[in-house]
């Protein structure tokens, strides 16, 4: 299937970052890919993702959509045909829009759920809670902006963090056949990311003991993104082993 490649301005993106014992993360993810680990740790979390104006990349901005979206994700690695690539593994993907609900894995790479969200933000702090209409998935984050990245065990300072997610621009989703995956890279020449300061959070994915046994999976730190073009560009998926797992 040809997908489209789509153009959009990240209007906020909230990356809620954990901590992860790495024979926890792998046993989510699907053959084929492993963790990657930074300072000992697997890296996963929650993409809280306003988009606007998302359209085909030759069509009009003013066109463009607006959706709440959140994705689910943990940084892996694999081997490449020239070696090892960086991105990250997205047990799933949910939003509120129904353009994204019903044109996710059909006109663009990643199928979505159903969420409803709320949202308050303003030019120093946001909140962004969502439960899914599954009623597997509920998160609360709230969260300011910071003048520094402090306490992190993930990430020596701002810098550092913002080099690992922008290596991180290719992602695969999980497909509902669970035969393959979806793949989508995002492009910007406009990367910016500031540092934040976590005022609460809560996620059942993360809370778990299922999925991430007590002492697992910690909250680490998050990091914002606020007004960046970007394109959203399809990837050929790939075949999707078993997770040890299911997520």
């Amino acid at each position: 299937m040809n997908h489209l490649t789509l153009a959009s301005v990240i209007e906020r993106r909230l990356l809620v970052n954990y901590r992860v014992e790495p024979e926890a993360a792998a046993r989510l993810l699907p053959e084929g890919l492993r963790p990657q680990l930074v300072r000992g740790h697997a890296v996963a979390g929650i993409c809280l993702l306003r988009l606007g104006s998302v359209r085909p990349v030759w069509a009009p901005a003013a066109v463009g959509l607006r959706s709440e979206n959140a994705a689910h994700r943990i940084a892996v690695e694999w081997d490449g045909p020239e070696g090892v690539e960086t991105g990250v593994y997205i047990p799933r993907r949910d939003t509120a829009s129904l353009v994204n609900r019903w044109a996710g894995g059909r006109l663009f790479p990643g199928e979505h759920g159903h969420a409803d969200f709320e949202v308050s933000e303003s030019a120093n702090a946001v909140r962004v809670a969502f439960a899914t209409r599954d009623g597997e998935t509920r998160v609360d984050v709230a969260a300011e902006i910071a003048d520094s990245l402090e306490d992190s065990g993930l990430f020596a300072d701002l810098d550092e963090a913002s080099a690992f997610f922008r290596g991180g621009a290719k992602g695969w989703s999980a497909t509902r056949t669970g035969l393959r995956l979806d793949g989508m890279e995002l492009d910007t020449d406009a990367w910016h990311i500031e540092p934040g300061r976590i005022t609460s959070a809560r996620s059942s994915f993360f809370e778990d003991p299922d999925r991430f046994p007590p002492g697992t999976a910690e909250l680490d730190s998050v990091l914002v993104m606020r007004q960046v073009p970007v394109r959203w560009l399809p990837l050929p998926g790939r075949a999707a082993g078993p997770a040890r797992l299911s997520a």
